[in-house]
C-alpha cells in the first residue's frame, strides 16, 4: 500500500480510503459480514475508513466502532461526517426542527453522538457533510474549533463544498482567529470531472488534503455495466433512478464510454475497475480515493490500483473521450446551486440546507 501527507495535516494516510457508507442494512451486508470486509481492509494497508452520522441511521458507524475495537483504533485514521441528521439517514425524510445542518448546537450534538457510536474518545477527520446558507462559517468553524481544543476531533475538513466556500472557509478562519478546514471530499470520476475546473485548483492553493468519492461513478465504471447489460440495483433504482435511465442521451453515451474505456484497460492489462480507481488517485489534488467495496471479492477487485502504472499517452487518451473539468451527465454534480431557482433568485431567502443535495 503506498501512503501520503494528508494536506498539511501532518497525518499519512493510504492512497486509498475505505468507505463505510454501504455497511449495514443500506447495502445488504450483515454486521459479522461487515466487520470482516473492514479488518480485511485494514490487513492490506488501508489506514483511514471514512464514515458519516447519516449512513443507515447511525448504523455505519456503529459497525465501524465494532471492527476498531479489540486494539484496532490506534492505527486507524477514522473520519466522519455531521450535517445531517440520524433520522435523515434512516428514511430520508423530513428531519425534526434544529437536528440537521451547521449550526453550532447541531455540530456539537452530532459529534458527540458519533462518539458514542463509533466507541472511541476522538475522531481523526470531522467533516462538515454538506453546505448550510443558514449558517455563517464563522459559526460553523467556531464550533469545530472547540471540539478541536477539547480533544473530541484531531482535524476537521468539509464535503461536496463548491470552490468558493472552501476560499470562504479559509478567510473565515483568518478573520476570526479560528482553525481552518484541512481536507475537502468531493465527488471525483472518469465520468464526472467538474471538480478539476476550480475546485481541485483551490485545494492546491491552500494546501487541502482531497479525499476523492464515487471513483467508479455509482457502479458505472466497474465492468458490471455492458451495452446491452446496463442493469440498476435495487439501492441505484431507488436512491438514484436518473442515473442509469437509458431513456437520456447522456446516460447513453456512458455506455458508449465504458466499452473504449474496457479496451484501454484491456491492453493495460487490468480491469476497468482498477483503471477508474487508479486515475483518479493519478491527480496531484487527490491524497485518497474513497472506495466501498460490499464484499471481500470486491475488495480484493480493487486492491492492486494504487500500483497500476498509467502512462501519459493513456491520460491523453482518457482526456480525448471526456474532456478535463466535465462532466459525461452535466447535472452529475453531486451537489446543486439552489441559489438559481427561481425563488431563491427573487427574495433571496436562505433554503433547506438539503437543498445542496444534488445528483449522487
Amino acid at each position: 500500500m503506498r501512503y501520503r501527507v494528508l494536506g498539511d495535516t501532518g497525518m499519512e494516510v493510504s492512497v486509498l480510503t475505505f468507505g463505510a457508507m454501504m455497511l449495514g442494512k443500506l447495502g445488504g451486508i450483515e454486521h459479522d459480514e461487515s466487520v470482516r470486509i473492514v479488518h480485511a481492509a485494514l490487513d492490506a494497508g488501508i489506514n483511514i475508513i471514512d464514515t458519516a452520522n447519516e449512513y443507515g441511521g447511525g448504523e455505519s458507524e456503529v459497525i465501524v466502532g465494532k471492527a476498531l475495537a479489540g486494539g484496532r483504533r490506534a492505527g486507524v485514521i477514522l473520519a466522519t461526517k455531521g450535517h445531517y441528521s440520524v433520522e435523515f439517514g434512516a428514511a430520508h425524510t423530513d428531519p425534526p426542527p434544529n437536528t440537521m445542518g451547521n449550526s453550532r448546537r447541531n455540530i456539537i450534538r452530532s459529534c458527540e453522538e458519533s462518539l458514542r457510536r463509533l466507541g472511541t474518545d476522538w475522531i481523526d477527520i470531522y467533516q462538515i457533510h454538506y453546505p448550510d446558507d443558514r449558517t455563517s462559517l464563522d459559526e460553523t468553524l467556531s464550533a469545530l474549533t472547540d471540539l478541536q481544543q477539547a480533544g473530541k476531533i484531531r482535524t476537521f475538513g468539509a464535503s461536496n463544498f463548491p470552490a468558493h466556500l472552501v476560499v470562504e472557509g479559509q478567510w473565515a478562519a483568518q478573520r476570526h482567529g479560528l482553525r481552518r478546514f484541512t481536507v475537502e471530499q468531493f465527488p471525483y470520476s472518469i465520468f464526472v470531472r467538474w471538480p478539476e475546473r476550480s475546485l481541485m485548483p483551490v485545494l492546491r492553493r491552500y494546501g487541502l488534503g482531497g479525499l476523492a468519492y464515487s471513483p467508479l461513478n455509482g457502479g458505472w465504471l466497474s465492468g458490471t455495466y455492458r451495452a446491452g447489460q446496463a442493469q440498476r440495483t435495487a439501492f441505484q433504482a431507488g436512491r438514484t433512478p436518473r442515473r442509469f435511465d437509458l431513456s437520456l442521451p447522456q446516460v447513453k453515451r456512458k455506455v458508449e464510454l465504458v466499452e473504449s474505456l474496457m479496451s484501454i484497460a484491456d491492453e493495460l492489462g487490468t480491469t476497468l475497475l482498477r483503471l477508474a480507481v487508479r486515475w483518479t488517485i493519478e491527480h496531484p489534488a487527490v491524497t485518497s480515493t474513497v472506495i466501498g467495496p460490499r464484499t471481500e471479492a470486491h475488495l480484493r477487485d480493487t486492491l492492486g490500483a494504487e500500483d497500476l502504472a498509467l502512462p501519459c499517452a493513456v491520460l491523453d487518451r482518457i482526456d480525448e473521450l471526456v474532456l478535463p473539468g466535465t462532466n459525461v451527465y452535466s447535472e452529475e454534480s453531486r451537489w446543486r446551486t439552489p441559489h438559481l431557482r427561481p425563488e431563491r433568485r427573487r427574495t433571496g431567502a436562505p433554503g433547506h440546507p438539503a437543498e445542496w443535495r444534488g445528483v449522487s
